[in-house]
């Protein structure tokens, strides 16, 4: 009789290549992503034509763009809980189903009221969708390249944002605004299938709830085909302490660096909202056009995948926190370096392009950080529940961005506060790098 093998699914992640399975993962992770992407600007895209048809004032429609966020922030702490409870592919699969629902029905909104109901509504599927996307894709990825990966399905959420800008572009005015909504709903109605039909559940996952040895060894034989048999008992390294998801993510051995994962991504979540939202505002106050206020938002846009690809990549060569540390410092010295360059568009459009690439690739490296940190009982609530804690940020960027307008601040005094958020976010996720956390230990599946 052949002796019992015990194999470590962790490291035979790590040791083999990067396979086509596994890219396959990541591959739906990004797709899952860009579904939310659209999802989520597609308010913003629309609310021009919806103004003009029914007649309402921007105030009006402030309560249909914020509700989603606040959505965002409630599907996302509530699903991480869930996922490292019931799986993520479960939790991933309802989530696409629950916005691309609710974002169908909203096409068929008679009146405001309706509106904000059915976007909060879609904002608790996509709250829930985009980090677990991000769990799922750090659980089939190598530590080698596990930052970096991360990092590429988070880009699917600036293709799926763009990719509905130029679709809405044609559809709008050809076939009126409800058009985009449903082709937002319809989508992900139809990947939720396929999803059903070929995306995994985590392989860590079904390990640490000791699912049943043959569910386990066919994903393995997948990843490295002839590497097991029907004996082989399969293990992953463990949490130091055996707890629920959410009691591990606030335990002594983990609570101070939750605490500074969530001042960081809060701090930076608030950023990256304020100069979505607010740079146009803020450039054509500062004597610019409309059209050129746009160049420039448009460059800090452009700036965001790229430093999300970049930091990750450095990530995954350097010390993490160290990367962030200083990604956030460059960000918040460009910060203040756009309120110096106000005579010169220009050099504006630049010092804007470099502010998206660290905000938004400090932002999504948070991202990757959550994902590395938490044990597989917790990763993907300790990922939900930043992600719920930052979307609070997003949610108070849009009232003091006004209220710093409103107060008359010459620009330069502006950016030179807009610099201070990035200034805690890279301090605190210093912080929690000299912190030092206990070796992992074996857990059998």
């Amino acid at each position: 009789m052949s002796a019992i093998k015990t194999m470590d699914v962790r490291e035979l992640i790590n040791d083999r290549p990067f396979g086509g399975f596994q890219k396959l993962v990541v591959f739906f992770c990004f797709v899952i992503i860009a579904l939310d992407g659209f999802d989520v600007a597609v308010m913003g895209l629309i609310a021009p034509q919806l103004r003009e048809d029914w007649g309402v004032t921007p105030q009006a429609l402030g309560p249909v763009l914020s509700a989603a966020l606040v959505g965002l922030a409630v599907g996302a702490l509530v699903a991480g809980p869930l996922a490292d409870r019931y799986g993520r592919k479960i939790v991933l699969v309802s989530s696409v189903l629950f916005f691309g629902f609710w974002t169908l029905v909203t096409a068929f909104s008679t009146d405001v009221t309706q509106l904000v109901i059915f976007r909060f509504l879609t904002g608790l599927g996509l709250g829930a969708a985009m980090p677990n996307a991000a769990t799922l894709t750090a659980e089939f990825a190598p530590e080698r390249k596990r930052a970096f990966l991360v990092t590429v399905a988070f880009c699917g959420f600036s293709f799926g944002a763009a990719g509905g800008g130029f679709l809405s572009a044609w559809m709008i005015p050809h076939l009126g605004w409800q058009s985009v909504l449903i082709m937002g709903g319809v989508l992900p109605i139809l990947v939720a299938p396929l999803l059903i039909w070929k995306m995994p559940e985590s392989l860590s996952f079904l390990v640490s709830r000791r699912a049943p040895r043959e569910s386990i060894r066919r994903i393995v034989e997948r990843i490295a085909p002839g590497v097991s048999d029907s004996r082989t008992d399969f293990v992953l390294p463990r949490a130091p302490q055996q707890q629920g998801g959410a009691r591990l993510v606030l335990s002594a051995h983990y609570r101070f660096g939750t605490l500074m994962l969530w001042v960081g991504y809060f701090t930076a979540l608030f950023l990256v909202y304020l100069f979505s939202s607010w740079l146009p505002t803020l450039v054509k106050s500062g004597g610019y056009s409309v059209s050129e206020a746009a160049i420039v938002t448009s460059l800090f846009q452009v700036g965001g995948p790229l430093g999300a690809l970049c930091v990750g990549w450095a990530m995954d060569r350097f010390r993490p926190h160290g990367v962030l540390l200083v990604t956030m410092l460059v960000a918040a010295l460009a910060i203040c370096a756009i309120g110096q360059a106000t005579h010169d568009l220009l050099l504006l459009g630049a010092i804007a392009c470099a502010v998206g690439f660290c905000l938004n690739g400090g932002s999504v490296g948070m991202n990757a950080m959550a994902t590395c940190f938490y044990p597989t009982e917790a990763r993907a609530t300790g990922a939900c529940w930043m992600s719920g804690i930052g979307r609070f940020g997003a949610i108070l960027s849009a009232f003091a961005g006004g209220q710093m307008i409103a107060m008359g601040l010459p620009l330069g005094q502006v950016f030179a506060l807009l610099a201070i958020p990035a200034v805690l976010s890279g301090l605190a996720l210093a912080a929690k790098g000299l912190d030092r956390r206990s070796m992992p230990q074996l857990q059998t599946a």
